[in-house]
């Protein structure tokens, strides 16, 4: 078995036991009601490609949530990320994406929790 960068063992295609964990958590809740329209590894453009003067190509920056899903109770939008530790690039992108979701809510399931973004709920599972 391979590891990540950060030892995670991938189990049933997610990429730790704390994502796979979330999900069978998420499809329960989908089940029941709570939770409506769940998709995984949902893509978001947070700066379209483009060519710079000289002509070459820059890549687009995309960030790609583990969960979005819709509360039933409020049709809510929550975009959901599991992650072991923050990565520089993690913090830089999901702050980018808060300045484009206007109408939903970030939901970090951290081990790290000592980083604080406003607006943005922290809980351990």
């Amino acid at each position: 078995m391979r590891f990540s960068k950060y030892n995670a063992k991938r189990i049933n295609g997610y990429d730790s036991k704390k994502e796979a964990k979330r999900a069978e958590e998420l499809k329960l809740l989908e089940k029941s009601g709570a939770i409506r329209n769940l998709k995984e590894q949902t893509a978001f453009i947070l700066q379209p490609n483009f060519r710079d003067d000289s002509g070459k190509m820059i890549r687009a920056i995309k960030y790609v949530a583990d969960f979005v899903y819709l509360k039933t109770c409020d049709n809510c939008l929550m975009i959901e990320d599991v992650k072991g530790w923050r990565t520089k690039d993690y913090i830089i992108k999901s702050k980018m994406l808060k300045k484009h979701i206007a109408d939903g809510s970030i939901r970090e399931i951290c081990d790290d929790i000592d980083f604080d973004f406003s607006n943005v709920i922290f809980f351990e599972s």
